[in-house]
């Protein structure tokens, strides 16, 4: 199976039709059709059904699709890690991150990274830290950033310089606003908003013996969506404070629970890892910054 391959099958998965696929690969529809026949026979499976107007993935081809885009995705990063081997002003870096407001910290040191190596190229995924930590340990991420306490046995790690505030954000005008503070009987009976990975691993902490009491009206992966859902009253959100905006004039406020609850946030990469130079480069960098940081 090689990769000219499973790009030219990925072409057609993402354009449901040969004729287009072939005038993007710049090959033949004949050729084309001839490739995904042999890829069939050596699979053994079907990975197409032709109608009319279009072409569909069964099954095995949608399962090959999942596969093929994490082997291109491999493909390409080798390639540009070895591309960048000479080229000491530069190279790729890639980077799964969870939502947080001290993202702000490793923005800051790629910005001052730029300045030694202008040719620098960066490819940011966001995600929970479920989504981002499969990434990392199938070798698509250099880095990743996740909101709870790595694995020592499968990554190596660095603490970001400070933790992040749980609380909850609500509209301005809601009778909870008018509190310093939020509590678990605050919250009781209340529809909440929260991320799947707060809601079982952080909030459990929290409430304790009371997480009974407490009524998941909906799960979001990303705060800002789950903010908009707040904004119009159709529950209360339960999140890092600063990651969406509470400024006046947003029509949200931000209260902290009590007693406090906090979360860090990691830098990790995987145990022996091989990173190409300018990984390494930048592990070096971001090591001093955020030991520099804690130190303060």
């Amino acid at each position: 199976m090689e990769i000219r391959t499973l790009r030219y099958f990925l072409a057609i998965a993402r354009e449901e039709n040969m004729t287009k696929a072939a005038q993007i690969l710049h090959v033949t529809q004949p050729t084309l059709s001839k490739q995904m026949k042999s890829l069939e026979n050596e699979l053994g499976k079907k990975l197409f059904t032709r109608h009319s107007f279009n072409i569909r993935l069964t099954d095995e081809g949608v399962l090959l699709r999942n596969r093929a885009e994490d082997l291109i995705s491999m493909a390409d990063k080798i390639e540009k890690e070895f591309t960048a081997l000479d080229d000491i002003t530069g190279g790729e870096l890639f980077f799964g991150l969870a939502e947080s407001y001290q993202i702000r910290y490793l923005a800051r040191e790629i910005r001052r990274f730029k300045t030694h190596y202008p040719n620098l190229h960066y490819h940011i995924t966001s995600g929970d830290t479920e989504q981002v930590a499969e990434k990392l340990d199938r070798g698509l991420l250099d880095f990743a950033v996740l909101a709870e306490i790595p694995d020592s046995s499968k990554y190596e790690s660095i603490a970001f310089p400070e933790a992040d505030r749980w609380g909850v954000v609500m509209p301005v005008e809601d009778d909870l606003a008018k509190k310093e503070t939020i509590c678990v009987d605050d919250l009781s009976g209340l529809p909440l908003f929260c991320s799947g990975q707060g809601w079982e691993k952080d909030i459990p902490h929290w409430a304790e013996e009371k997480m009974a009491d407490l009524h998941l009206e909906g799960s979001f992966r990303l705060s800002y969506n789950a903010s908009i859902f707040a904004k119009e009253h159709l529950g209360y959100l339960l999140t890092f404070e600063k990651l969406v905006d509470t400024s006046p004039g947003s029509g949200l406020t931000f209260r902290p629970f009590y007693p406090e609850l906090e979360t860090r946030l990691f830098l990790v990469w995987k145990k022996y890892q091989t990173f190409s130079p300018i990984a390494e480069r930048f592990l070096r960098q971001i090591r001093a910054a955020f030991v520099s940081s804690a130190a303060v």
